[in-house]
């Protein structure tokens, strides 16, 4: 088997293998190894070091610190999109229904933050002048979502998105936090 990859927190190893292997997460293994936990689904390793982890917790960084080398900023930017679009039908089916449930509020929450934080990867891959270099894209999904619509990738087009995302989850939980209690 070749060299697992490495992932910057046991989030990013899952959100990898979701992406690379059919129900990746779901079907995941993980074990200790001397270097950190190894997650496994469907062939595919992936070496996530304990002290980023540890790390990743102490900063408050979902996906962990620096950039990511298993997701590139296409990738990124597609989990992104998928997250909110996952919070926006969410928040919409609970505001229909916000009969008490925490756990439908939550999960809104927590894909309106991962929204948020998958554009916030995608803007550690830009440059100076705004936008990400050529090798930033170095899967065939993240290279055909720049093809595609290059105009996603911009500084101003990501700073958008993040703060869109990022206003949506305030405003999700002022409107609707009573509305998930118990």
């Amino acid at each position: 088997m070749p060299d697992p990859g490495r992932a910057r927190s046991l989030i990013e190893a899952h959100l990898y293998l979701d992406l690379v292997v059919p129900d990746g997460s779901a079907q995941a293994s993980v074990s200790e190894s001397p270097d950190g936990w190894l997650v496994q689904a469907g062939g595919v390793e992936v070496l996530v070091p304990y002290e980023a982890e540890q790390t990743a917790k102490r900063a408050g960084a979902t996906f962990g610190t620096g950039v990511s080398e298993l997701l590139d900023a296409g990738q990124w930017v597609l989990v992104g999109a998928t997250y909110a679009s996952r919070a926006l039908e969410g928040g919409l089916l609970f505001a229909a229904d916000p009969s008490p449930d925490q756990e439908r509020f939550h999960a809104v929450v927590a894909d309106w933050s991962f929204a948020a934080d998958a554009v916030a990867e995608a803007l550690k891959f830009l440059q100076e002048g705004g936008e990400p270099p050529p090798d930033a894209f170095w899967t065939e999904l993240g290279t055909a979502a720049r093809d595609a619509e290059p105009g996603r990738f911009t500084r101003a087009k990501l700073e958008s998105d993040l703060a869109f995302y990022r206003q949506s989850l305030a405003g999700f939980r002022r409107l609707h936090a009573g509305d998930a209690a118990s």
